[in-house]
């Protein structure tokens, strides 16, 4: 979901002069003092960097291969969940962090039951399937119906008349995420109005190992609302040609997917508080949740166990910073957002002094830099910043921000904030399937990204100076700069 962000002024300092070209920081003219200020944290940052390589080791890996040995994946709603929440909140407090609570949030309880999709005709074949998030189900006898297989919305509109009563089947071209997602959000929508009885749509992945792909899909108003579910790229390239050939194709689909009655979950809260300006704060971030299949390591354990050890490892090394650094690991996030959202209402009248916000939900696949929101200023701050993590070698900052869906509406607040950013491409291959398992996450990636999360954090809440942000209506303040 991308929020627009809307500048009522723009704050212009004599701190930093820069531009973004080509989604990079080209220039920045930094005062001495600034660039002074935060050269004087290399020491800082050597120290984090140190411990997370040396006494803290692999901590993070460890910590997240226990929590998903114990709990595995966590969908929203489920029991299960609960359980892993009340893990992380008692393992908070042994570890010494400080206000630690969960805060309610009523969430959605889709449940997706038994399911199966066949192939009965030109021949017979399972069809590996995984039904979509608040789908509805097929009757108990199941569906079975001739199919219609397109590439395209406007393939289908061209063949609109002869949808009615048949099975829609996508084979669209991933371009990327934010573009091809649209088929699995929008596709039983768009064909349910021509008449249609159920969609079948191929996983929205670069990559495939005969692996189906989840997600949440949302009903447009005022339509039936019918069955839908992602197969793997390769049954939707096969039925796709089986279609080319003018060969009829038949399919049955049973799904018992059904929603219950809203369940209240929990965001997870865990600070350090600041030692001068304690009502100022920078958020760590991931979310806790996961789909109901795999067992939701990179999606998103991995960003809630780097939120979560960084504050403990800064903790340990008894590192406290002049404002608070928060970690919130968001519940509900894959129903659409839902814990962040009502965390941001909640505490609306504290987005002022939100300094920075930062959220990892795309793996810690080789970890490159940032990607950010806010004005240029806040750009060449990060890249001063990771100048710092040489021995990383995390240097790249970026705008927009891409990968921060739970600050999104921080961001869109004018809030700045960064999301983590590498190897999108990998995380894709692996993103809301079965194989989203430990086997793909690497210690020392996470080690990385880690020293980067915690590092960044203390800097930016122990300036002395807030990040420049965008003005809101709220009244600007000179010490806001």
């Amino acid at each position: 979901m991308v929020h627009k962000i809307i500048i009522a002024f723009v704050i212009l300092t004599p701190l930093v002069l820069s531009s973004v070209i080509n989604n990079n920081v080209e220039k920045c003219n930094l005062s001495y003092s600034i660039k002074k200020e935060i050269e004087s944290y290399k020491g800082f940052a050597t120290k984090i960097i140190n411990s997370v390589n040396n006494q803290f080791k692999h901590s993070t890996y460890n910590h997240l291969d226990d929590f998903i040995n114990a709990y595995g994946n966590r969908i929203a709603g489920s029991k299960n969940l609960e359980n892993a929440i009340d893990y992380i909140l008692k393992k908070s407090d042994l570890y010494n962090l400080e206000n630690v609570h969960g805060e309610e949030v009523q969430v959605p309880h889709w449940v997706r039951g038994e399911e199966s999709a066949t192939l009965l005709y030109p021949r017979y074949k399972d069809l590996p399937m995984l039904g979509l998030g608040s789908s509805v189900g097929t009757p108990p006898e199941g569906i079975r119906a001739k199919a219609v297989v397109v590439s395209s919305f406007d393939e289908l509109h061209k063949l609109s008349k002869t949808v009615k009563g048949k099975i829609v089947v996508y084979n669209e071209k991933y371009r990327n995420y934010g573009d091809t997602v649209v088929y699995r959000r929008d596709g039983a929508s768009i064909a349910s109005q021509y008449g249609a009885v159920a969609t079948l749509i191929g996983s929205i992945t670069p990559f495939s190992l005969a692996t189906a792909h989840t997600g949440w899909q949302q009903y447009a108003e005022n339509i039936t609302k019918i069955p839908t579910a992602c197969i793997t790229k390769e049954d939707a390239n096969l039925l796709h040609g089986m279609y080319k050939r003018r060969k009829p194709i038949y399919i049955e689909i049973k799904m018992e997917a059904r929603t219950l009655t809203s369940a209240t979950s929990r965001n997870i809260v865990a600070e350090i508080v600041g030692n001068k300006l304690p009502d100022k704060v920078v958020v760590i971030s991931g979310h806790i949740d996961s789909w109901d299949v795999g067992e939701g390591a990179i999606d998103d354990g991995v960003g809630a166990f780097v939120s979560w050890n960084a504050l403990a490892i800064l903790k340990a090394l008894g590192l406290t910073a002049r404002r608070t650094i928060r970690t919130i690991l968001w519940t509900a996030e894959e129903e659409g957002y839902i814990g962040a959202f009502a965390y941001a209402k909640a505490h609306q009248n504290e987005t002022r002094n939100l300094d920075f916000v930062m959220e990892s939900d795309t793996g810690t696949f080789s970890p490159l830099g940032f990607t950010y929101s806010g004005l240029p200023e806040v750009g060449c701050i990060l890249q001063e910043i990771l100048n710092l993590f040489t021995e990383l070698n995390i240097t790249n900052v970026q705008s927009p921000i891409d990968g921060g869906p739970d600050i999104s509406k921080w961001v869109s607040d004018g809030v700045p904030g960064a999301a983590l950013f590498g190897n999108l491409e990998r995380y894709f291959w692996y993103h809301h399937s079965a194989a989203d398992t430990m086997v793909a996450v690497q210690p020392d990636e996470l080690d990385q990204a880690t020293a980067l999360w915690a590092a960044t954090s203390f800097i930016i809440a122990n300036l002395s100076f807030d990040m420049p942000k965008h003005l809101t209506p709220y009244q600007f303040k000179e010490n806001d700069v």
